[in-house]
């Protein structure tokens, strides 16, 4: 039997491109196991069941081999134990290479593949991880520039020292003091706190 998976990291991200993929190979819906979620792990509803459903001989089609997951340990781990412990076949379509197909059940072809893989999931940890040092420095940059970084500080009502005061003083209850400032509960009493 053949699967396809498609995978994206988020609810509103685009599944089109990778379908079409499926769709090329003849694929029809039932057999494409669709998951909108991370790739940080291999915990996702769809793909848990696609993998319940494989058995030995049994073909995983994958637009790349980063739709399949992130992680480099966890993608060879994962690629070893479908294709020896389950004993199906992947195919990477944006990387031919990527095929425990090639030369049938020829085991140089399977020993090609897997250390296709190995080269491949090196090279795209090492860019996560580039990526991840070139965002910190970036940071770091920015804060020495004096560039504030995350949500905007809170600017708080003119009348927040006054009111807040008469809060204190119970002249009025959180709930009309709120309601004068136009201000959320969480936020009032945060605020509160530090003007007592």
């Amino acid at each position: 039997m053949t699967y396809g998976y498609v995978r994206v990291s988020s609810q509103t991200q685009n599944i089109a491109r990778q379908m079409e993929e499926m769709y090329k190979y003849d694929l029809v819906n039932k057999y494409i196991y669709i998951d909108k979620q991370s790739g940080k792990d291999f915990e996702r509803t769809n793909y848990q069941r696609l993998k319940k459903k494989l058995r030995k001989g049994d073909l995983i089609i994958i637009k790349s081999i980063d739709r399949l997951g992130r992680n480099y340990d966890m993608i060879i781990n994962e690629w070893f134990e479908l294709t020896k412990t389950i004993e199906c076949d992947i195919f990477v379509i944006d990387f031919p290479l990527l095929d425990t197909r090639i030369e049938g059940q020829n085991l140089m072809g399977k020993f090609i593949s897997d250390l296709v893989l190995q080269v491949l999931s090196f090279v795209a940890q090492n860019e996560r991880e580039n990526i991840r040092q070139r965002q910190l420095e970036g940071i770091r940059l920015a804060k020495e520039r004096g560039v504030h970084m995350g949500r905007p500080k809170y600017i708080l009502p003119n009348n927040f020292q006054e009111v807040v005061g008469k809060y204190h003083s119970k002249e009025i209850t959180h709930s009309e003091a709120i309601e004068i400032l136009n201000m959320n509960r969480g936020t009032f009493f945060k605020y509160a706190k530090i003007y007592k």
